[in-house]
């Protein structure tokens, strides 16, 4: 293995400021959060699909990772600020760990699409799905309710408002992403 390699697999000192820029944001709005039943809504999702847009889908999906990490060991980062191990695995934690795919989703949708805004929407979509099934899920096995329930509780209430979150995500993230650019200071992908 050469060492152009083994230098693709790293993240540079600049790479690795910048995913720890995007997760004190993240840390910073995460846990603001409106309490409307067991699962409250917050700005997490938003936050993620930014960063998506500023750092890629590995270093965003790090940088969220990172995120949960610091919320596990007890840092009151999670929505209400609250943080632990009883917050990542109680009855919401299935919508906290969702995220990680639904990055992974999105992302690689914004990544290979960006120029098509509306396929980066069906990535933001398509991840949100996938959270929403996960943490609803975990929440109807954690609270013992039906599934209904609480897709009643956890997803339906949500809908509007994380479209809403897209979109302003599809607006906003390009252009902080060209003012990024024109500054010197966006990532580029390998």
């Amino acid at each position: 293995m050469n060492s152009s390699e083994t230098k693709s697999n790293k993240f540079s000192i600049y790479e690795i400021a910048m995913i720890g820029v995007i997760t004190a944001v993240t840390c910073v709005l995460a846990p603001l959060s409106i309490p409307i039943g067991p699962v409250p809504i917050s700005l997490t999702n938003l936050v993620i699909y930014f960063s998506l847009y500023i750092l890629g889908w590995k270093r965003g999906t790090v940088s969220y990772l990172i995120y949960l990490l610091i919320g596990l060991v007890g840092v009151p980062v999670f929505s209400g600020f609250t943080g632990g191990p009883g917050k990542l695995f109680g009855p919401t934690g299935g919508y906290l760990i969702g995220f990680i795919p639904m990055a992974l989703i999105a992302g690689i949708f914004i990544h290979k699409f960006y120029d098509k805004w509306y396929l980066s929407l069906v990535g933001m979509i398509l991840g949100t799905a996938v959270c929403y099934a996960m943490g609803t899920a975990w929440l109807a096995v954690q609270a013992n309710m039906s599934f209904q329930a609480a897709l009643m509780a956890g997803v339906i209430p949500f809908i509007i408002g994380d479209l809403i979150k897209m979109i302003l995500a599809m607006k906003l993230g390009p252009m902080i992403r060209k003012r990024l650019s024109a500054a010197g200071l966006m990532i580029t992908d390998k």
